[in-house]
């Protein structure tokens, strides 16, 4: 009988990964979260890069075994957060290097039914990487790293990445890069990070990705500018508001200290207060932090010209990119290119300043509510307390109950029934037929 050959453990949880069971499958991601801590842990411990292109083939399958959108993002979170679990920088790279490399190898196989799901987990380990970035403190080695790795592996005409990886990295790269650090990035930071994109769009020879970084690099942040102002203008406006928000909460609380409750009221808090009011959740601190990233325009246009005018750049990419270090020129020297924003563009941006009108007022007349409402709310009396000039809509010198038997008792009804009788000959005239007054004069005058 031929021994059982033992597996190595990557090739066993890669065949657990790819399981047909869904219960085998979230299993198998759990034991290999666990499995990734232990072995990083230890000193002569880590992985080579045949055993993680194993494990990111065992993940790529469960993602393709995965059905159903939202467990499909639950998944690919999951998946993106095992490059935690690696206790070094270099251990993050590898994961990350592996992974791309597996999306360039598998990528011609996914159907479009499945592009979807492999987009989002795309999209999700690349905001995994740059928060990981961001845990070290946007260390520079670590991000000239990262950046090398991107580059090398998606970005350079060398690279097997195919057009359809190359397109949705270009285009997420800002966006997600936005999300993890757009409150903590400065603009040489920004600079450093769109560097290799200057350096391709002026190197490559490929219509298709100079189309793709243009657009999705440099005129998105040419598209960009207005929202950036829009940020810096409402930071201003909201440190504004706290100062006069503060002025005003002491004055309001100075008067109340002399001012005494209206009769009938308590003294303490309505219990029933603030049961069916609407409080203001804590979505302050999302729309507050800046979503946008800030560059220096000059800075960028003196990058990008530079690798432009080298004598190596061809022709059709000195020209397309010319244009937008022109745009980049005139947004430092102060000159808005309106007529560039597409409309899209301008729609969000002016949606953008009626939410925040919508919101101060919201917030001011919550303010005054809240300061106005014992001397607003009047406590509730007694009906039988009331003097008779309240009660005008009863009539004067008459007896209270009358009004109300004729309102909606039997001198009503009988106005209806009235209504209801028709009278005698008022019926409707109809074509052909004879009214009985008519025709019994006439049997009158035949008999005579």
């Amino acid at each position: 009988m031929v021994p059982r050959v033992q597996l190595p453990p990557e090739i066993q949880l890669a065949q657990r990964l790819a399981g047909n069971e869904q219960v085998t499958r979230d299993r198998a991601v759990r034991k290999l979260r666990k499995y990734i801590v232990a072995r990083t842990q230890r000193a002569a411990g880590g992985f080579t890069h045949d055993e993680l292109l194993k494990v990111w083939k065992g993940l790529f399958y469960c993602m393709w075994m995965q059905d159903k959108p939202l467990l499909q993002e639950e998944l690919g979170r999951t998946i993106s957060q095992l490059i935690h679990a690696f206790q070094t920088t270099e251990a993050q790279h590898l994961f990350v290097q592996t992974f791309w490399q597996t999306m360039n190898r598998e990528w011609t196989g996914i159907d479009r039914l499945r592009l979807d799901k492999f987009y989002t987990l795309m999209r999700l380990v690349l905001k995994e990487s740059l928060t990981a970035l961001r845990m070290r403190g946007w260390e520079e080695r670590q991000m000239e790293q990262l950046l090398e790795l991107l580059t090398t592996e998606i970005l350079h005409p060398d690279s097997q990445a195919p057009n359809g990886v190359k397109s949705h990295f270009i285009e997420i790269f800002l966006e997600e890069l936005a999300k993890v650090g757009a409150a903590e990035l400065t603009a040489d930071q920004n600079l450093k990070f769109i560097d290799p994109f200057c350096r391709i769009a002026a190197q490559t020879k490929d219509s298709l990705v100079l189309h793709n970084i243009t657009r999705g690099i440099f005129e998105t942040i040419v598209e960009q500018a207005p929202f950036a102002i829009e940020d810096l203008m409402g930071e201003m406006e909201e440190e504004e508001e706290e100062l006069e928000g503060d002025e005003e909460e002491e004055d309001v609380s100075s008067k109340n200290l002399f001012r005494e409750p209206p009769k009938g009221a308590f003294r303490g808090a309505d219990p029933g207060e603030g049961e069916g009011e609407e409080r203001p959740e804590d979505d302050e601190e999302e729309d507050g932090a800046s979503s946008v990233l800030q560059f220096d325009y000059e800075a960028v246009a003196n990058r990008l010209f530079e690798a432009a005018s080298q004598q190596s750049t061809p022709s059709l990419n000195r020209k397309r990119l010319y244009k937008v270090i022109r745009k980049l020129q005139d947004l430092a020297e102060g000159v808005f290119p309106e007529d560039d924003i597409p409309e899209k563009a301008y729609r969000k941006l002016l949606q953008g300043r009626r939410e925040r009108k919508a919101k101060k007022r919201s917030s001011k007349s919550r303010r005054q509510s809240k300061t106005g409402r014992g001397e607003q709310e009047d406590p509730p009396a007694d009906l039988s307390s009331r003097p008779e000039g309240t009660r005008q809509w009863r009539g004067t010198g008459a007896d209270s109950t009358a009004p109300q038997q004729q309102r909606g008792g039997r001198g009503r009804r009988g106005a209806l029934e009235r209504r209801r009788r028709p009278r005698a000959g008022a019926g409707p005239k109809v074509p052909g037929c004879r009214e009985p007054g008519t025709k019994k004069k006439r049997m009158q005058k035949s008999k005579k």
